[in-house]
């Protein structure tokens, strides 16, 4: 699959897969920026993409990053439709108590995964057919 993207800043490296098979290739911060706890931050990346239609890319948060420092995104993942073409940003909360995150420009700080989506065609009825789980939600396989 080919992304056409664009650098919104020349001294940042485009997206990177650290490892062959990798699923998520690595996306930077564009600036510095501090992260008190328990606040949240958009932090720009540097880039836009093009991205196929027919195809989506979910930003996910860098499991380094939650388990050192408690810091994971607001909305993970988060989606980016193949027609967006701004700079990708990405939500950042830091869920440390105590400690404030330093990002660094340059470091990384999510990674993007692409995936092939289907639109759904929604069509009204009166009734869902039944299921062996019906309405149960919510843990609801857990109880006994």
């Amino acid at each position: 699959m080919k992304v056409l993207i664009t650098r919104l800043d020349d001294d940042l490296p485009l997206p990177t897969y650290a490892k062959s098979g990798d699923a998520g290739a690595d996306v930077h911060s564009r600036i510095d920026l501090t992260i008190e706890p328990g606040e949240r931050a958009l932090v720009p990346t540097g880039i836009s993409i093009a991205i196929p239609d027919g195809y989506a890319a979910f930003a996910h948060p860098r499991s380094g990053l939650a388990i050192k420092h408690g810091v994971s995104m607001v909305n993970a993942p988060g989606t980016i439709d193949a027609g967006y073409r701004g700079e990708l940003q990405i939500i950042l909360i830091n869920h440390d108590l105590k400690e404030r995150f330093i990002i660094k420009r340059g470091d990384r700080i999510a990674q993007l995964v692409f995936q092939k989506v289907e639109r759904a065609e929604f069509i009204e009825v009166e009734e869902l057919p039944g299921s062996g789980r019906g309405t149960g939600g919510f843990g609801s396989t857990g109880r006994t």
